[in-house]
């Protein structure tokens, strides 16, 4: 996308003039004054805005004043025929980039935008190399002690320090993409790039120019050169999940990169050496895949030099209390509210259910308990009742001093899974493994087990 310039000047003609001139390398908006410039920079955040000092209403200051308040600062340029040291200096001072005086030099203009949004760029890269510093994505950061995980763990130690490349497999929800950036943050190449593509979510037409950039004119709607994600990924680390999903076309410019470490973009026949590690991951069983011609074979062996398969949660269950207290804890610090605190028996259910949506599902499922039962204990009841009726109806313990009176333990029964079930009758009757029909002839044996109006 090209980046977005504001235009504020209370001349028509300046605004028309300077547009013109802007147009082809960058989305231009223009304002009359400060109060249109104002709701502009709400709507369309710019990188950048041009703006005259001497104006009807507010002046340029107060525009640059608001434009360094917005959550990415745009690149601030003042313009007037007014100008000189004391304004240059005042300007430069609250923020401004630079300073020019009327009639303005339109190439001197062009030149100090693409410096400006150049110095911008690297400002926001540093940002956000210290802001993933800071997160630490290192080993200690991984919840969880079981024997399952800390093989992963030990893998992770052992291949980061090395380029080589590496496919991480396991189930959707197990963290792929935690482990790559762990990868990327354990090893030299640390103060690099970090590059995600969700390989996926990128429709196969786009997904080759979205890799390997283009240049300028290589297929229609190709208006300017593009870099690719290779190559924004060069001296770090470009983590590819889903890769399962690419197209042949693709699977075979891969395969080039993986044996020259060089790529062309689109409509080039330049080659361009990276110096990057390839981290990929899928949940699919790529073996099969290539038995069935739809992956490379190639490409398997080389994309599974070092392969690392990730466990999902049912091979880790003495991970999962410390999870659910992690998220319980983690999601109530975000909302600003005291946490849930699970009790015994809800603790129980959560720990024996399957959880067939891994890490993913269990922290989705946190996130509703920190909001729904903030600061209070949770009970098996206030569960969604997937859970409950996930596990087993032998865990329905028997009721009364007499084991065996059956009635006693046929009321109990009903009694636990209606409170398992919140009322609900349906999902009482699939807890006990009986129908509907048969629990309403037991409610009208037992009156005084009904619930009430049914509950959804």
């Amino acid at each position: 996308m090209k980046p977005t310039v504001l235009i504020v000047d209370d001349e028509k003609n300046i605004r028309d003039g300077l547009r013109a001139a802007l147009e082809d390398r960058y989305e231009t908006f223009v304002a009359k004054d400060a109060a249109e410039a104002a709701r502009l920079m709400q709507d369309v955040p710019p990188d950048a805005v041009l703006t005259d000092l001497r104006m009807a209403g507010e002046d340029g200051m107060a525009v640059i004043d608001r434009a360094l308040k917005l959550p990415h600062q745009p690149v601030c340029i003042m313009m007037t025929a007014y100008g000189d040291v004391e304004t240059a200096v005042q300007a430069m001072s609250r923020g401004a980039y630079w300073f020019f005086q009327k009639p303005v030099d339109l190439r001197q203009v062009e030149l100090v935008l693409e410096r400006g949004l150049k110095a911008r760029t690297a400002e926001k890269e540093v940002v956000t190399l210290k802001t993933r510093l800071d997160r630490k994505f290192a080993l200690g950061e991984v919840v969880g002690s079981s024997a399952a995980l800390q093989r992963s763990i030990e893998q992770v130690r052992s291949v980061a320090s090395s380029n080589a490349t590496v496919l991480l497999l396991g189930e959707t929800g197990t963290g792929k993409e935690l482990f790559a950036q762990m990868i990327h943050q354990a090893s030299a190449r640390a103060k690099g790039p970090f590059m995600a593509v969700h390989c996926a979510a990128i429709p196969a037409n786009l997904l080759e120019s979205e890799l390997f950039g283009h240049e300028k004119g290589a297929f229609t709607g190709a208006n300017e050169r593009r870099v690719g994600r290779f190559e924004s990924a060069d001296g770090g680390t470009l983590f590819l999940d889903e890769i399962g999903e690419i197209d042949a076309t693709t699977q075979v410019k891969l395969l080039r990169f993986l044996e020259t470490r060089s790529v062309e973009r689109l409509g080039s026949h330049r080659p361009i050496a990276l110096d990057l590690r390839l981290v990929c991951a899928t949940n699919r069983d790529l073996a099969q895949m290539v038995k069935e011609g739809k992956f490379r074979e190639d490409l398997y062996y080389r994309l599974s030099v070092v392969p690392l398969r990730l466990p999902p949660l049912r091979e880790r269950p003495d991970d999962i209390p410390l999870l659910l207290v992690h998220y319980l804890e983690r999601f109530a610090k975000e909302n600003g509210s005291a946490p849930a605190k699970l009790s015994p028996e809800a603790q129980a259910v959560l720990t024996r259910y399957a959880w067939p949506g891994t890490i993913r599902e269990l922290r989705n499922a946190c996130e509703n308990l920190a909001v729904l039962r903030a600061g209070r204990v949770v009970a098996p009841a206030d569960l969604d009742p997937r859970f409950a009726l996930a596990a087993p109806p032998a865990a329905l313990p028997l009721a009364g001093p007499n084991a065996l009176d059956r009635e006693q333990n046929e009321k109990q029964l009903l009694r636990q899974a209606l409170a398992a079930a919140g009322g609900n009758r349906t999902r009482a009757a699939e807890l006990m493994g009986i129908s509907r029909r048969t629990l309403h002839r037991k409610l009208l044996q037992w009156p005084e087990l009904d619930p009430g109006p049914e509950t959804a």
